[in-house]
């Protein structure tokens, strides 16, 4: 005996292997959020094993996740089977070691695979619990208890162990099999969890309503104990996260059940209210706080939820009469998304079965929208399930045990039921399994979100699979496989409230019904499978089934052994009773297990898939030949074989080769042997488009017909742009549902279970291009206002077949408004460019219009005029006014026509209908200026009454204007609209009275060119405006101009002020001989212009100037001397034999010159060699700041810094310096300058020090440059007076000069990394002209 746990006898297993941990009972988080409302359970594959033979009779079975093998449990042992094979891998006999009789009454109680210990946990009804090690095929007895064990229960994370004892007590050991406590089962506390009453008044004084004050008298509830089928087993279940577990019990006073929750230390936590009726089953929900049981009511059968706290919450009905059936058990998969009822029959419905064996059943129930869907229903008939289990890895595979030693396993998926049609007689049916009733909303008609439906059909029995026609004219036909092994075939067409079959849901009303169609019941099918053995009347024997002809449907079923399937035809045909029967025609078997069934509506193909993700070919419509399977091969020649099994597959053509994409259960997806993305959640192909939704929120649209495989492999990295029409974002979690053909509708369900319709951007376009091409602008335009495309789309999808077909656009699009609409939107942009751009499949280019908007105007202008003017004359007068230069005075003049002679033609507009719309597409202001610019005082009082101007603003103005002469009248017109060109133009013809307020109003405009060529040349006025010109000139310092100016109208006096202001000595003299200016004017005049020209350094023009005007040539000498034009100098100096001058003048002046230049030179060979030096400094010190940076990036702080190193070479430093002066270069462009210089400092330490050393280096090199050629002048004369010396050492100096500079570029501007980033114009290679046009 051990501890405190009464009758346990713990005995300490020997040691055991430890292998390596084992996933246990894996759950995906946010699961359970995911909303199946709109899909239905679709079978993967199945096993069924019948040709084993265990031990003894089955009595319960675990799974062995790491093998997939089953473990079964008899009365006599356990019998290891691998379901793959249908083999027997091992026989444990349990009555060798005496834990079970040999007389057959044995009973295992509990088993439990342990795959971290490598062993498998037996308990016994007579109280032992053994451990069987798989690896070394070692039995023993770990524990035993004394009155027996009716239950064995483990955690979740098989860390603690629960046994129910035949005293009624619970004994909680871990994993070792060391007690942790015992406690009774039976206790009368509620637990730690009791309510807590705070005392807000009793039930007596509260109101009740109608019921009375009868209603607070509190009345006892008849205790009725359980029903007389109940097994009065105990049962226990556990939380998904092993934190509390609860236990179904008997109570021994009352012999009703209640639940109790306990927690893992095995503290009592609440107890179950009274629910009579109250049966065995019992599941707690693993990813929730609800508790599902049974519960039998007076009227109905219910599935019941209970809270942690005991309370109920939830409930839903079972398919069944009130005591028809009983349930077994009730099972939540591990993702808590399906829930397995076992259940059998309570008599025999077969009267003949003199055995009285009941039928029994296994239902999948799912929830949606709070609703709750019977998605399967297997019927089992006669044979007799002892055991029922979820896969403990694989959450949609089930595993059920059956008397005779047969084993089945199911493998689910989700999948949508949908119609197949591309057309728009397709209704984009979707279909959804609810029992015997299917939910059908036709999306094309009406949007009904779930739980609701466009209507409901009934069919005898539980459906298990929908199956929509494949041939496109009868895609809204469909086929319903019942539990029954029959097939009803529905046919559309029929009226919804004349089918007795047929329940309106959400469309009872009587305004969708009269247009709602629906499929009728045609006929029903009874599936021959020729044998009628056991294994043909297993449920769900044939599945994927697919209707591919009108009579002929495919299908897949096990082949001899589990490692096997057959793909057959089912074929019409007539039995004994000349009854119509589907029979199974041409199977042909395949080695490995079909987990998938494809075919292909448009090519007929027909692709199946592999457990391995292998894919076949299944050539089934041959006339020549048997119907075969070959491997399908992709156009290299290659195998296609998907690296992972996927649950979903489609067929699709791209680049025109045949293709197959995949979908696992991990949301990788394939396209054959090329995975395209690993966060694809859901994905359809319609038509030529493949859509998908991601784990990203958004929703791809992909055109097959113009897209690569190696563009959808590049899928994943290319960023989306701002106008990418095939991504749109959608809410978090969405999944595809549908699409309607030819509709861009696409249907997605949020994971709440609501419904969003959308319409991608990539399937409007795309329908949006078929109606252009197909010349339907009706359509089109239609669907662009609808969905708010740009209307320009219209015209830009191909300029050249909209001109051509422009009437044919008018006759489509009737409404005058819808005209204007589309002319209103044209803007010169080209959408297809910008906002939707599209790659065409065809090379070939469309050419840019020029003008886009007033081509489509005239074209449409001139088709209208000559269809029925009349009709369309408000979509005129937009052509007019919608041109790029608006031609409102035309639209004027229409509407003006319009009042002066209206048509009788009853389609025509009046004149006040045509200038109200004018009004509306026009500012009043602006085309009431309009108006008065047409000169038409009755057009101008048309637009005004129409307005809301005053009379007061426009009457006085319109009266002052009718007084006038016509010339004046329009000049006072064009200046009031500052027209002032025109009212030059019509004041020029009013007379010379008018000629000074000309002049004036040229003056303020500055029009005098225009002014000029209104008048002759030879003119008074001519002159005056050119005088006026002129002086204007002179203000804007253009003295040459305006000396032009004055000269061309014969003012020479002020011609020839502007030309000495400007130094234009030669027409200055011009002038003077124009003027008969005296020999003295001459020379006075001569010598005030060498003065100004000496100012400027134009020496040598004023030296010829002294010459030839002043005669004073001693004077013109000393200029070529000062200006060192030794040349011209020495040949003056002969000339007028003064060589006097060259002792005096020339000689001192040459020596001052070689003075000069040799101070200059080394001066600035002085400062080149200090900026050269400088630099030096700061690139060192520049170099040595940036490793220190570069060193604190890579140390341990390093994320406290930025990277200073890699914005150095763009500013660095500069940018503190060019913060603080925003406020200065803002100013004005002098400050900006100067601000510029500042930023640019040879201070030693300012930022930018470097970069105006080289700006200096290089203004050195510049200047040195330009120097040669006035040293070069000055030794060819001292050479020839015999200053060789002096020559010599000059030369020596420039050529020292030039050489240093020459050396020093390569050392400066070397092309190195770090420097080539801060000066990247600079180099080995640059010259002092380059750098110069470089900075």
């Amino acid at each position: 005996q051990c501890g405190g746990c009464a009758g346990l006898e713990v005995k300490r297993p020997g040691p055991r292997v430890w292998p390596r941990a084992k996933s246990r009972r894996r759950q995906q988080p946010g699961a359970a959020f995911t909303a199946f409302a709109m899909r239905n359970l679709k079978l993967l594959h199945s096993l069924h094993c019948n040709r084993w033979q265990g031990l003894g009779t089955p009595q319960c079975l675990t799974v062995r996740s790491d093998t997939g093998t089953v473990l079964v449990g008899s009365d006599l042992g356990i019998t290891e089977l691998d379901p793959r094979t249908e083999q027997v891998i091992k026989k444990i006999s349990l009555v060798e070691e005496a834990f079970l009789p040999d007389d057959g009454t044995g009973c295992i109680v509990g088993i439990e695979d342990l795959p971290d210990q490598e062993s498998v946990c037996i308990a016994t009804a007579s109280g032992d619990v053994v451990l069987y090690n798989l690896s070394t095929n070692q039995l023993e007895c770990v524990g035993s208890v004394d009155s027996g064990v009716t239950g064995m229960s483990w955690s979740p994370d098989q860390e603690l162990v629960v046994l129910i004892t035949g005293h009624e007590t619970i004994i909680m050991m871990t994993k070792d099999f060391e007690p942790v406590t015992e406690v009774k089962i039976h206790q009368d506390e509620f637990g730690e969890g009791k309510f807590i009453t705070v005392g807000w008044g009793k039930k007596e004084t509260q109101f009740h309503g109608t019921e009375g004050k009868a209603a607070a008298v509190r009345k006892l509830m008849e205790i009725v104990p359980a029903v007389p089928w109940d097994d009065h087993k105990f049962r226990v279940t556990w939380r998904g996260d092993g934190q509390l577990f609860a236990v179904s019990a008997i109570c021994p006073l009352t012999g009703s059940r209640k639940m109790r929750v306990w927690n893992r230390e095995c503290v009592l936590q609440s107890t179950s209210e009274l629910v009579n009726g109250l049966e065995q089953a019992l599941c707690w929900k693993p990813s929730g706080s609800l508790i599902a049981s049974t519960q039998r009511k007076l009227n109905k059968h219910n599935i019941v939820f209970f809270e942690q706290n005991g309370l109920l919450h939830g409930e839903f009905p079972l398919p069944f009469n009130k005591d028809q059936v009983k349930v077994q058990e009730l099972l939540w998969n591990n993702e808590s998304t399906v829930l397995a009822i076992w259940l059998e029959d309570l008599k025999s419905v077969d009267e003949g079965n003199k055995d009285g064996q009941q039928n029994t059943y296994v239902q999948l129930w799912t929830v949606g929208n709070y609703h709750w869907y019977l998605k399967q229903s297997l019927h089992f008939g006669c044979e007799r399930i002892v055991a029922l289990m979820w896969d403990p890895e694989n959450p949609y595979r089930l595993h059920v045990l059956c008397s005779g030693w047969c084993y089945l396993s199911y493998n689910w998926h989700w999948s949508t039921d949908r119609s197949k049609g591309d057309d728009r007689n397709d209704f984009a049916n979707v279909a959804v399994i609810n029992g015997d009733k299917i939910h059908v909303t036709p999306f094309r008609q009406t949007v009904v979100p779930p739980p609701m439906c466009a209507y409901q059909l009934q069919l005898p029995c539980p459906v298990n699979q929908i199956i929509f026609s494949s041939d496109p004219q009868r895609s809204n036909d469909l086929a319903v496989l019942t539990a029954d092994d029959r097939i009803s075939i529905y046919q559309a067409g029929d009226d919804v409230k004349q089918n007795s079959t047929i329940v309106a849901d959400a469309v009872g009303g009587s305004g969708l019904t009269k247009h709602m169609t629906a499929p009728k019941l045609v006929k029903t099918f009874r599936i021959n499978f020729e044998e009628e053995t056991s294994d043909s009347l297993k449920p769900l024997k044939l599945h994927f089934i697919t209707w591919v002809k009108e009579n002929r449907f495919l299908g897949v079923f096990q082949g001899l052994n589990t490692s096997q399937s057959v793909v057959c035809q089912l074929i019409t045909t007539l039995d004994e009773n000349q009854e119509e029967e589907l029979s199974i025609r041409t199977p042909v078997t395949v080695d490995r297990q079909i987990i998938n069934l494809c075919h292909n509506h448009k090519t007929q193909t027909v692709a199946l898939e592999l457990s391995n993700g292998q894919i076949l070919r299944y050539l089934w419509d041959t006339e020549s030949t048997e119907p075969c399977v070959q491997p399908w091969r992709s156009a290299a020649g290659c195998l296609v074989q998907f690296s992972q099994p996927c649950v979903q597959i489609a067929l699709c053509t791209i680049e025109g080769e045949e293709m197959v994409l995949g979908l696992t259960e991990r949301f990788r997806f394939f396209v054959n042997v090329s995975e395209i993305a690993s966060n694809v959640t859901s994905f359809i192909v319609y038509d030529e488009f493949l859509l998908f939704t991601t784990h990203s929120h958004t929703c791809r649209c992909l055109n097959l017909r113009t897209t690569s495989l190696k563009a959808l492999l590049n899928l994943p990295s290319t960023d989306s742009q701002p106008n990418d029409e095939t991504v749109r974002r959608v809410e978090r979690g969405s999944r595809i549902v549908t699409v309607v053909p030819q509709d861009a509708k696409l249907v997605l369900q949020m994971p709440r279970g609501n419904l969003e319709v959308i319409h991608h951007r990539a399937l409007i376009l795309a329908q949006l291009r078929k109606y252009l091409d197909s010349l339907k602008f009706k359509e089109a335009f239609e669907c662009m206002r609808k969905l708010r495309i740009n209307l320009n789309l219209i015209y830009d999808h191909n300029p050249k077949v909209f001109l051509e077909n422009v009437e044919n656009f008018l006759k489509q699009i009737t409404s005058i408004n819808s005209i204007n609409l589309f002319l209103t939107e044209l803007k010169e942009e080209d959408v297809t460019k910008t906002m939707y751009p599209y790659a065409p499949d065809s090379t070939t280019s469309v050419p840019e219009t020029a003008n886009k908007v007033d081509t489509i105007c005239d074209a449409l202008r001139t088709t209208m005029e000559r269809i029925n003017p009349h009709k369309y004359g408000l979509s005129i007068l937009t052509c007019h006014v919608r041109k790029t230069t608006p031609e409102l005075e035309t639209a004027l003049q229409k509407v003006h026509d319009l009042r002066v002679n209206p048509p009788s033609d009853p389609e025509a507009v009046s004149a006040e209908e045509a200038l109200k719309y004018l009004l509306f597409l026009v500012d009043i202001n602006q085309l009431y200026d309009y108006a008065v610019g047409t000169y038409d005082f009755d057009l101008v009082m048309m637009v005004a009454e129409q307005s809301q101007k005053d009379p007061k603003e426009y009457l006085p103005f319109l009266n002052k204007l009718k007084k006038m002469e016509t010339n004046y009248q329009r000049y006072t017109i064009d200046k009031y609209l500052k027209r002032y060109k025109k009212a030059v133009e019509h004041l020029s013809k009013c007379g010379c009275q008018h000629f000074t307020e000309l002049l004036n109003l040229v003056k303020d405009q500055k029009m005098y060119s225009d002014a000029l060529k209104l008048f002759p040349a030879k003119s008074q006025e001519y002159k005056d405006i050119s005088i006026a010109f002129g002086e204007y000139l002179i203000e804007k310092q253009c003295h040459e101009q305006a000396g032009l100016i004055f000269a061309r109208c014969g003012d020479c006096e002020k011609a020839l002020d502007a030309f000495l202001l400007c130094c234009s000595w030669q027409q200055a003299f011009c002038m003077a001989a124009q003027l008969h200016y005296t020999e003295d004017k001459m020379i006075n005049m001569a010598r005030i212009i060498s003065g100004r020209l000496k100012e400027q350094r134009r020496y040598s023009e004023a030296a010829l100037i002294l010459e030839q005007y002043a005669k004073d040539y001693e004077e013109a000498i000393a200029s070529l001397l000062e200006g060192g034009a030794w040349d011209e100098s020495l040949r003056l100096i002969y000339k007028y034999e003064r060589t006097d001058i060259l002792e005096t003048n020339l000689k001192p002046s040459i020596l001052e010159a070689h003075s000069n230049q040799m101070a200059f030179l080394d001066s600035q060979k002085t400062l080149f060699i200090h900026h050269k030096s400088r630099l030096k400094i700061v690139w060192e010190m520049k170099a040595q700041e940036r490793f220190l940076d570069e060193e604190m990036a890579d140390g341990p702080d390093s994320d406290l810094y930025s990277e200073k190193s890699s914005l150095w070479s763009a500013g660095g430093m500069s940018s503190k310096y060019s913060h603080s002066n925003s406020r200065i270069s803002a100013r004005s462009s002098k400050n900006r300058r100067k601000a510029e210089r500042k930023r640019y400092s040879l201070k030693e330490g300012s930022p930018m020090e470097d970069v105006a050393l080289l700006q200096a280096l290089r203004e050195i090199i510049c200047t040195v440059d330009k120097l040669t050629g006035e040293v070069h002048d000055l030794l060819k004369v001292l050479v020839l007076f015999g200053f060789n010396d002096l020559a010599s050492e000059l030369q020596q100096v420039l050529e020292g000069t030039l050489q240093l500079l020459e050396k020093s570029i390569t050392d400066i501007w070397l092309s190195d990394a770090k420097r080539s980033t801060l000066c990247p114009v600079l180099g080995p290679d640059s010259t002092a002209n380059s750098i110069a046009a470089a900075l």
